[in-house]
């Protein structure tokens, strides 16, 4: 029996709105969870880029890699664009997703 992946490519942005992170993960709640913590350090951690601001899916993780690596080549205008025509308020797309965070317990589900 095959067990069926699904892969995100994802835009986080910074708390100053300045700074675009481009990443790809095979469980975007968790991830972001993970850069909303800040569990590991790097660029979203020393930027503060928490904030999804978008996200598409694949079936095919070579499909995913392929667009990352091709929406980390974009020039920012044209990332900006992207982001307006997914998430024309530029909200937190993630900001309900976690009702009650523990830095210890992870995600948790909303009742």
């Amino acid at each position: 029996m095959y067990r069926i992946h699904h892969y995100c490519v994802y835009i986080l942005q910074s708390s100053s709105r300045r700074a675009l992170y481009i990443g790809m993960t095979n469980n975007l709640h968790r991830r972001v969870f993970e850069h909303k913590m800040h569990r590991t350090e790097g660029f979203t951690d020393d930027y503060n880029a928490t904030r999804l601001v978008y996200w598409e899916g694949f079936d095919d993780v070579y499909k995913a890699i392929a667009r990352e690596k091709r929406l980390k080549r974009w020039r920012r205008e044209k990332k900006l664009w992207l982001i307006a025509r997914f998430n024309p308020g530029w909200k937190d797309l993630a900001a309900e997703w976690y009702c009650s965070v523990s830095r210890t317990q992870g995600p948790s589900t909303c009742a």
